[in-house]
């Protein structure tokens, strides 16, 4: 299996403050792994892999009880600033600027003209 292509679904998170219960299940139901990231400061995240010997597709945020729980998913896209720009031309709101991690990987969070959550991601530059 290849790299995602543009425009299309290439990561899930979940956002909540039971991390555990999360990990639990989907373990269990899917035989899904969980390593901890590190790579923004002062957040708990752990990433999803969904098959033995594939890359992480996904994620688990830890709220801490900030915000309510959810599920998202992010498109890929070559440049985030550009998408949420276009986004916001387009009608939608901005639920988190982009933003660069550690790893390079800059992502940012938007409400479509429904209401519904989802987010654009870039790879770091190669």
């Amino acid at each position: 299996m290849g790299a995602p292509a543009m425009g299309s679904v290439g990561w899930f998170e979940f956002g909540t403050d039971q991390p555990d219960k999360i990990k639990e299940f989907y373990g269990e139901l899917f035989g899904w792994q969980f390593k901890l990231n590190t790579d923004l400061p002062g957040v708990n995240y752990h990433e999803i892999t969904t098959a033995p010997g594939q890359p992480s597709s996904g994620g688990i945020f830890e709220s801490g009880g900030r915000f309510s729980d959810y599920a998202v998913f992010y498109i890929l896209v070559p440049d985030v600033a550009a998408a949420v720009a276009k986004a916001k031309d387009l009608g939608a709101e901005v639920a988190m600027e982009p933003v660069t991690d550690a790893s390079g990987i800059t992502f940012g969070r938007l409400r479509d003209t429904a209401g519904n959550h989802f987010g654009v991601f870039s790879p770091p530059p190669q």
